[in-house]
């Protein structure tokens, strides 16, 4: 449908960000240069969730340019582990697992794709908004236990590891994230 409105719709434009290599070049140029600049280039380790590809396969280009130690590690849903070697499935994490490989997406420059449940996102999106005052999304959350398990590793003690909270909870606020909250 979306398709047939871009063609009949004058001056249309559909992003494709699941092709479109502006994707993971926009993140090469912005997000990458922005985490290597807040880090004054301490950045050792990014953790980021895994939708279009767009976001790890840029920073990790940019980064690993300026530091060729860098590492990139994805996050996926474990009941929909496809870059994992698994198969698609049906799984709670908006905005991750898109149940195929995306066409943006540079596996080649991932050094670690860790899966989380959607139990374990929701919990820790949850503990986000309690302990942090952060209202993320259920992918940020996911995000967050990824990190966490890299950081818990002795390899990665001192190491800066940098992961990214990629939207608001607001619209997770009556679903099953929050529903134990409404009562």
């Amino acid at each position: 449908k979306a398709e047939d409105l871009v063609k009949s719709t004058e001056n249309a434009f559909m992003p494709q960000q699941f092709d479109n290599k502006a994707n993971p070049e926009t993140h090469k140029k912005t997000t990458a240069m922005e985490i290597w600049k807040d880090t004054e280039g301490a950045v050792d380790i990014v953790v980021a969730g895994i939708g279009t590809g767009g976001t790890i396969t840029g920073i990790a280009e940019g980064i690993r340019k300026m530091k060729p130690g860098f590492k990139a590690v994805g996050v996926e849903p474990a009941s929909s582990p496809v870059l994992s070697g698994g198969c698609p499935g049906p799984h709670k994490i908006q905005g991750i697992g898109a149940g195929f490989i995306p066409n943006v997406l540079k596996k080649e420059l991932l050094d670690e794709i860790i899966t989380v449940s959607d139990e374990k996102a929701g919990e820790y999106a949850r503990r986000l908004a309690r302990e942090e005052g952060l209202l993320t999304g259920i992918s940020g959350g996911a995000n967050i236990a990824a990190s966490i398990e890299v950081a818990s590793r002795k390899e990665n003690e001192n190491k800066t590891i940098v992961t990214i909270l990629p939207d608001s909870g607001e619209r997770y606020l009556s679903t099953w994230l929050f529903e134990d909250y409404l009562d």
